[in-house]
């Protein structure tokens, strides 16, 4: 039948993949097996003969201890950028057979990339005689080749969707052999061996069929994939249902629906509603347009209301039944804004990066995808995307029924050794996949977004330009963007919204921590919301506690290399304060990194990368939850959400670092984005260390509307501060759990001068080893002069993504570890990690490598290395030297170029060594403290390869 065309909303439902009434035969459990390592399968035609091992399905090989052992040559799917794992002997201990140890990602039991048979004998019902007969197979990996008996019935290759394969018409009772060879190796089409969809980076290349695998029978008149269209305005939905006859009859059939909703407060159940119909077609497209009513409920975040239709459809050959769950929602662009059903939403959002220690691969449960939306919704945040990969079907049920907002992607990071536009198959696999998940998936309220996938080569202007036409004509219910991007790549000028990079992130690294600057430059230019592209990727130690959740299919060797390599530079005993301290700073970065998005005018959403660690590219340790998904134990839920969240206060600090003859003074805004406007009150105070309020008062904001509002200013005098300290100001909705907090330290303007017979130099000259040798104390101030320790790049902020993916690139430390209790803080204001009065005592300065002091040395303020190098390093350090002792720092803090922060330490530093507590307990040569300044480090990273990440490369149009 002719069908009408619709101007519809940005809309969505959900659609079961078949209904539970259908008769259908499982195939869960027990299968032959056999590995088809030289491609003999179908030349010896192993689907006429009994294979030879067995396996359980639903499953992988991985899962099952099937394939290869991991060896040092293991032929990985996935870069590596860093080979000196390979050649360095540092890592020979590491490659040892039946143990290796890789350093770039989670190490499976097994690896197998190939061809492998799986063998089923089933057992054909009577009752299926002239009955259409096909089978499901949710989530192969990714080829599958099927034979029933010794026929042939093709061969699919998805990623994204189920297998589904039509028996033969002609199909007999009895007995029969199923058939299914899987191969997951990249053959003609080439998605990139860095894909999230199958590298060993992250879920790995897997080979097997990990969800549904059923026979379904239907009657020979049956309905496919239902394809439904809600409109919010019009209080209606329309579904397009396509209908099949086995043969081609004149067929009268009717159709029946029954809407209700099923999760809401209020349920509802509308009046049915039935229709007849002629087929004289193979395939015709039925279409039924239902009335909501007068009170249609919305699905959005705060309220997923979700409604239920059952299908039937009655002929001659029997009831074909489908269920299908659909939410009402409008999701579109106005300018440089997303709406939701016409209200502001602003993404606020984490990568689904496919890790997934237990299996190796996606949970095909929805409590599975519940527990993982929960955990992502208690932090705050709204939308997953998901880096060039779809999920599976339990995952868009579980978000519809959560409330989150998803961005799949197609199968692709077309890059590494493949290009989009160049006539290569992928340019085809493309449009077969996202089409394959509209078919399948594009119908749920969640699906509100989507990628070809991530930052492609090759003439990708063109080739996205016209992937985003297509889809924007073929099917409105989403919004397109043709690729998630960083900064230097090209812009496609028809995205409906921006994934980039360019406008994210912290500039802490020139100029003083700040929270009044915004991203409003970097995205003048773009007049469609702009969502950043893996904001943050800020890196703590690793958590060696964790090594022993890694109880499936995966071990954690790469932790475990990173621990025995601790211990070899005598720190093991630190590991868990290295952790825990790198993790204050990760999440004070993370903190004023989203904050900085949410105060900027005109900006619409975040995707991190991401909440939960990411185990491949080198180990990627960016996460505040672990691989699991579970939390660390140095940020809680409810402190997270102080700044992320749909109501976030904000406050424009002009710095963080002052003296008690300034005035604090900052502006105050609310970020607002929850279900109506607020109308709550909002006051603020400023609190001293130990709690006591110092100053509070209201804003009288009246009603505040969506997006970002300024409330008014805070001034503060600090003139009766008298003494060095963190104070905080918060901010808080009354009535309500939105808060935030920032604190903020005030150092005397002046200090007293201290007395005493310190000697102070800059190089350990004949006059400081005369007052050593005398028993007196010298303080030696080495910084730019440190030789041993100079190839270690040090700023405030930790190291991006991981030093081994980018090769060494600069920044090597995640903060410092000090004793707040030591006498050399006694007069300034620290915890036992980093905050930001350190800013301008460790920004860029340089570090001492100790690789040759005693292996139970511990510095006084200790930087935190990569735990690829582990290099032992201190900025200041205590010694007895000769008779004297002896403190040497790596940086001036006596600099006039120094803030308050650093004049303060060193007062504090020069009162301690001019106080009996002075008393250094380890005894060292001073030939061993000139060596710092005079020979350069034995152990040096050597990249052992000439290769960079694209991220490191400058052009990215090229084929």
């Amino acid at each position: 039948m002719k069908m009408r065309i619709l101007s519809l909303l940005l809309l969505a439902v959900s659609v079961s993949a078949f209904a539970q009434t259908r008769d259908s035969l499982d195939l869960e459990g027990t299968w032959d097996f056999q590995i088809d390592r030289e491609d003999q399968g179908e030349i010896e035609a192993w689907f006429s003969k009994k294979l030879k091992d067995n396996i359980i399905l639903p499953g992988s090989m991985l899962t099952n201890n099937k394939g290869n052992d991991i060896t040092i040559k293991t032929q990985w799917t996935g870069s590596i950028y860093d080979s000196s794992f390979y050649f360095n002997p540092r890592f020979k201990k590491y490659q040892q057979p039946g143990d290796v140890k890789f350093p770039f990602w989670l190490t499976p039991k097994k690896e197998y990339v190939g061809a492998a048979w799986y063998q089923k004998e089933i057992n054909i019902s009577k009752n299926w005689k002239d009955r259409h007969v096909f089978l499901f197979l949710e989530r192969a990996h990714t080829e599958t080749v099927v034979w029933l008996d010794d026929q042939k019935l093709g061969m699919q290759n998805s990623m994204v969707a189920p297998h589904q394969y039509e028996l033969p018409p002609e199909l007999k009772p009895g007995k029969h052999t199923l058939t299914i060879r899987v191969d997951n190796r990249i053959k003609a089409i080439n998605v990139g061996p860095d894909s999230h969809s199958l590298t060993d980076h992250t879920q790995g290349n897997w080979n097997g069929i990990i969800g549904k695998l059923k026979l379904i029978a239907t009657p020979s008149i049956y309905m496919g994939n239902i394809q439904a269209y809600p409109n919010r305005e019009r209080a209606e939905v329309t579904f397009k249902i396509p209908v099949n006859q086995l043969e081609v009859h004149n067929s009268k059939v009717s159709l029946s629906l029954q809407l209700s909703t099923f999760n809401t407060a209020e349920k509802q159940k509308l009046a049915p509603l039935t229709q007849s119909f002629r087929l004289n077609k193979q395939t015709d497209t039925l279409q039924i347009t239902a009335n909501l009513g007068n009170s249609v409920q919305l699905w959005d975040e705060f309220d997923p209301a979700l409604y239920l239709a059952d299908f039937r459809l009655k002929s001659k050959k029997g009831t074909d039944q489908q269920q299908v769950e659909f939410g009402v929602r409008d999701f579109k662009t106005e300018g440089r804004f997303f709406t939701i059903n016409d209200r502001p939403v602003f993404l606020r959002g984490t990568l689904d990066n496919a890790i997934f220690p237990l299996t190796g691969y996606p949970p095909m449960d929805v409590p599975a995808w519940e527990r993982i939306f929960s955990i992502i919704k208690n932090h705050g945040l709204n939308h997953v995307r998901y880096h060039s990969w779809c999920p599976p079907e339990a995952a868009f049920k579980a978000a519809d029924l959560v409330g989150l907002y998803l961005q799949p992607e197609g199968p692709s990071w077309a890059n590494h050794g493949t290009a989009l536009g160049v006539g290569r198959n992928i340019d085809r696999y493309i449009y077969e996949e996202t089409n394959r998940m509209m078919q399948q998936y594009g119908n749920y309220a969640s699906y509100m977004m989507m990628a070809y996938g991530n930052e492609p080569r090759g003439k990708q202007v063109e080739y996205l330009t016209a992937f985003n036409d297509y889809w924007k004509q073929k099917d409105t219910r989403r919004l397109y963007t043709g690729a998630s991007v960083g900064g230097s790549w090209p812009v496609i000028p028809n995205n409906e919204f921006m994934v980039r990079g360019g406008a994210r992130d912290l500039d802490w690294k020139n100029r003083a921590p700040q929270s009044a600057a915004d991203f409003s430059d970097n995205i003048k230019n773009f007049s469609v919301p702009f969502v950043s592209h893996e904001t943050g990727q800020y890196c703590v130690f690793p958590n060696f506690d964790e090594i022993k959740k890694y109880t499936g299919a995966y071990k954690a060797k790469n932790f475990e290399l990173f621990q025995e390599d601790l211990a070899d530079h005598h720190m093991l005993d630190q590991a868990d304060a290295f952790f825990k301290a790198s993790g204050k700073l990760q999440v004070l970065a993370y903190k004023y990194s989203i904050e900085k998005a949410m105060r900027t005018p005109g900006y619409s959403g975040y995707q991190l990368l991401s909440l939960n660690d990411y185990s491949g590219q080198g180990t990627a340790l960016v996460g505040i939850l672990d691989a699991f998904w579970d939390p660390k134990p140095y940020v809680s839920a409810e402190q997270w959400r102080e700044f992320s969240s749909e109501t976030v206060p904000l406050a424009e600090f002009p710095k963080f670092v002052f003296t008690n003859a300034e005035t604090l003074t900052a502006d105050i805004l609310i970020a607002h984005y929850g279900v109506e406007q607020l109308k709550n009150s909002i006051s603020w105070q400023i609190t001293d260390f130990d709690g006591a309020v110092l100053a509070t008062e209201t804003f009288d904001a009246g009603a505040i509307d969506y997006g970002l509002s300024a409330l008014g200013s805070v001034k503060f005098p600090l003139r009766e501060i008298t003494e060095a300290q963190k104070l905080t100001l918060r901010v808080a909705v009354q009535d309500s759990l939105f808060k935030n907090h920032w604190d903020f330290w005030v150092f005397p303007e002046s200090l007293p001068e201290v007395k005493g017979s310190v000697y102070e130099c800059t190089v350990l000259d004949e006059k400081a080893l005369q007052v050593l040798d005398e028993g007196g104390s010298v303080l030696l101030n080495a910084a730019g002069k440190i030789v041993k320790g100079a190839e270690v790049a040090q700023t405030f902020l930790p190291v991006f993504w991981n030093t081994s993916w980018f090769q060494m690139r600069p920044p090597h430390t995640l903060g410092f570890v000090v004793d707040p209790e030591h006498p050399l803080f006694k007069d300034f204001p620290t915890d036992s990690h980093s905050d930001l009065q350190w800013w301008s005592i460790v920004n860029k300065e340089q570090v001492m490598h100790l690789e040759d002091f005693p292996p139970d040395f511990k510095p006084l303020i200790q930087p935190i290395d990569t735990w690829f190098m582990n290099r032992r390093l201190a900025m200041a350090f205590e010694a007895k030297v000769g008779n004297g002792k002896l403190i040497m720092l790596s940086v001036d803090l006596n600099n006039a170029d120094k803030d308050g922060a650093a004049h303060q330490l060193y007062y504090s530093l020069k009162t301690y060594m001019n106080s009996p507590e002075f008393d250094p307990q380890t005894q060292l040569d001073a030939a061993l403290i000139q060596d710092l300044i005079t020979t350069p480090s034995r152990q040096q990273f050597d990249k052992y390869t000439k290769d960079s990440p694209d991220e490191l490369k400058p052009e990215h149009n090229g084929n």
